[in-house]
């Protein structure tokens, strides 16, 4: 079973597709790696679900990824007199760093990191930016602001600081007590929240360690100035632009997302595409064409892969979300700009014997129309390599470890497969043609392109590049 596209398919998990029936279906319909989103739930929830979906890998024989998404640190105001207030623009209002029952003058504000960094000029964005002030005056306990554009503060609701740098862990205690269960449970990926700076990748890596990807969410501007060290330090990259959205200017949001996809080719790391893709389908069983674009240049863009929230954690249309999000996915794919397009935001090769390697067999399978390039890979970075080319042929990664063919299932164009190590030039081109035939990649004529390292069995070499006839001959 494969899929007949390149991009792969996110979607999250949640009450309208957490059974094992739905998920099984949710699956069949296109979803490549299910997103269990710690900001709700309970372990015992996220328990299940990882348990039904491993138990759906064994039935239907392929690997099938698990993202924990962490929730990271809230900011909120603290509670409202009478549960809301309305402010107006223009109109000063101060916050506290103590008290309840708040008013205009005294709206609380329980975190004294914001205190310690914020300065006069630095906006508040309140409610996902429907309230925005600028700081005006400050002192050790209080904020005063001037209201830029007016609107009500209610209980609890989230605060958004653009430009202030906070001296805030990204995992909270809740975050590391739902990290410990999530790596205990087997997850494959963890999606770190409310990453500012590489030292946060540091944090989250003393952690983790290899016994899962991690994966940087840039949703905050900082972050974006120390980008290409978060990418370097990090396995793979989420652009969570509705958070990311409420903090840059909605115009910068579609260059900043291609620039994003454009810096994870060019460090060879898969990257996602995420937030409000499809949203009109949590209640509508077909898309706007609006969003059905957004898809597509998020696939003409390069991105390895595209994901669903609410359209299938609480959305009334969940299989009808991912088949979409598919038939846009392969339609976009099969255009006749879409080569040209991809090709043209291609990133300069980098200047090592691997990278020569991979990119060589994906323009040698190009040129001799192969039925795919087959990556013999121990850690999955032979494969990310040759994925980077974005090539016209199918990748089949074919590695002998369990944790790397679920991790693949991000990766743009992967096919993975979990099979034995190989020890001679024999067994790799009995190994290649056999799979290649097994999973319907290839048939009793055409070649294939293999890549692999020598010595065998032995992380961080590409080096050897065959060309293989069906017939078996080299």
């Amino acid at each position: 079973m494969r899929r007949h596209r390149r991009a792969k398919i996110v979607a999250t998990v949640g009450p309208a597709s957490n059974s094992p029936e739905m998920l099984k279906t949710l699956f069949l319909a296109g979803v490549d790696t299910f997103r269990l989103n710690f900001s709700h739930g309970t372990h015992d929830d996220h328990a299940k679900v990882h348990r039904a979906i491993r138990e759906l890998e064994a039935e239907v024989g392929r690997p099938i990824g698990i993202l924990q998404d962490l929730q990271g640190p809230k900011i909120r105001v603290g509670t409202i007199r009478d549960g809301k207030i309305a402010v107006s623009t223009s109109e000063q209002i101060r916050f506290v760093l103590q008290g309840t029952d708040g008013d205009k003058r005294s709206i609380p504000l329980p975190h004294p990191e914001i205190f310690a960094a914020i300065m006069p000029g630095h906006h508040l964005l309140i409610d996902d930016g429907r309230v925005r002030v600028e700081v005006t005056e400050l002192g050790d306990d209080w904020i005063e602001a001037k209201v830029v554009v007016g609107g009500t503060i209610s209980n609890r609701k989230g605060v958004n600081l653009p430009g202030t740098v906070l001296d805030l862990s990204p995992l909270t205690a809740k975050d590391r007590a739902d990290l410990a269960f999530g790596l205990e449970l087997g997850v494959d990926w963890v999606a770190m929240s409310f990453v500012q700076k590489p030292g946060d990748i540091l944090e989250g890596r003393g952690l983790i360690g290899d016994r899962a990807g991690i994966m940087a969410k840039i949703e905050k501007p900082q972050a974006l100035e120390k980008i290409d060290d978060i990418i370097r330090l990090s396995d793979a990259v989420m652009v969570a632009r509705g958070d990311l959205g409420v903090e840059i200017p909605h115009e910068d949001v579609p260059g900043r997302q291609k620039e994003l996809v454009r810096a994870c080719r060019l460090a060879v790391k898969p990257v996602i595409v995420a937030t409000q893709m499809l949203d009109s389908m949590v209640s509508a069983p077909t898309p706007t064409r609006a969003e059905a674009s957004d898809v597509a240049t998020a696939i003409y863009d390069g991105a390895d892969a595209v994901m669903l929230s609410a359209e299938s954690a609480s959305g009334q249309y969940p299989v009808e979300a991912v088949t979409m999000m598919d038939r846009i996915i392969r339609s976009t794919e099969q255009h006749k700009l879409y080569r040209s397009l991809i090709q043209a935001t291609h990133p300069g090769e980098e200047h090592t014997p691997p990278h020569a390697v991979a990119a060589a067999a994906a323009d040698l399978a190009d040129t001799l129309h192969s039925s795919a390039i087959v990556a013999f890979t121990s850690s999955g970075t032979t494969a990310a390599r040759i994925a980077r080319k974005r090539p016209e042929v199918p990748i089949l990664a074919i590695t002998p470890d369990t944790a790397v063919s679920r991790r693949l299932c991000l990766l743009w164009g992967a096919h993975s497969v979990l099979s034995d190590d190989i020890r001679t030039y024999e067994e790799m081109v009995d190994r290649a043609i056999a799979i290649g035939r097994s999973e319907e990649l290839a048939g009793k004529t055409g070649t294939l392109v293999v890549v692999a390292g020598i010595p065998f069995a032995q992380a961080g070499t590409t080096n050897n590049l065959r060309v293989i006839h069906m017939d078996g001959k080299a």
